[in-house]
């Protein structure tokens, strides 16, 4: 992995491949080992970048507090860096909303979105209380628990629920708890008519507590294909080959 500094923080990231660009968004306390499939799949044909939030994976605490648009802001700085003028944003779960925060905020560096899993706000009771769950773990210290839940779920093979758990245990349980907090605060719907960019939404047939989620981005996005797979949330690592086929399709028509 590469350092960038920003500021006081180290921000570590990962780029493979030539062609046009895609960056990936992990959820909290996850790490960019959520998407070692896309990088070694679509890096044969595109510009992979995958990098640590701050407080997650190797990238530094944070000691200001975790916000979508300090993400965006910083995935700002990283194409800077990179000297990159536009790329796409392919944001799984929360970071699916990072992705609709940075098409929002700095629509003239996005050439479109993909987003897995995804949301625009939390409303529903039962995902709430997922991440109520989740955060108040964060808070009480219980990151080996967590991190051993949240990798296991969403692991296909031991190889990989091994590397994404030791990664998990290299965060700050403050930044991954101002992450899940977030996440319950923030609400885009009332500006996704605003967004003019080619959007994928990509959803788990079996993931039915997220399917209100893909019809509230289906109507509302003015530009966007909705594809269902066959598979429960977690999409990156349990369903790679069909998903970066749908990446791979999709960013074909657009460029």
């Amino acid at each position: 992995m590469l350092v960038m500094e920003k500021e006081e923080i180290n921000l570590y990231y990962t780029v493979k491949g030539e062609g046009v660009p895609i960056v990936f968004i992990h959820p909290p306390l996850l790490t960019s080992a959520n998407f070692k499939y896309q990088m070694d799949n679509l890096s044969k044909s595109y510009k992979v970048i995958c990098f640590d939030i701050r407080g997650h994976g190797h990238s530094s605490y944070s000691k200001q507090p975790l916000t979508y648009r300090l993400i965006a802001d910083d995935i700002l700085y990283l194409l800077d860096h990179l000297r990159i003028p536009k790329a796409y944003l392919c944001g799984y779960s929360t970071g699916g909303s990072i992705a609709l925060e940075f098409l929002l905020t700095n629509p003239d560096r996005a050439l479109g979105a993909i987003i897995i899993s995804g949301m625009s706000e939390v409303y529903d009771w039962y995902n709430e209380k997922r991440i109520i769950l989740a955060r108040l773990l964060a808070k009480a210290g219980a990151k080996r628990l967590l991190a051993l839940g949240i990798s296991w779920g969403n692991s296909d093979d031991k190889k990989i629920f091994k590397a994404m758990y030791q990664e998990a245990l290299n965060g700050d349980t403050r930044n991954i708890g101002q992450y899940y907090n977030y996440s319950l605060q923030y609400n885009c719907t009332n500006q996704l008519h605003t967004i003019n960019h080619p959007v994928l939404l990509i959803y788990g047939k079996k993931d039915k507590s997220f399917h209100k989620y893909a019809k509230i981005l289906n109507e509302k996005l003015p530009n966007n294909e909705l594809k269902f797979i066959y598979e429960k949330h977690q999409i990156p690592t349990k369903s790679a080959p069909h998903l970066n086929q749908l990446i791979s399709r999709f960013i074909q028509q657009h460029n």
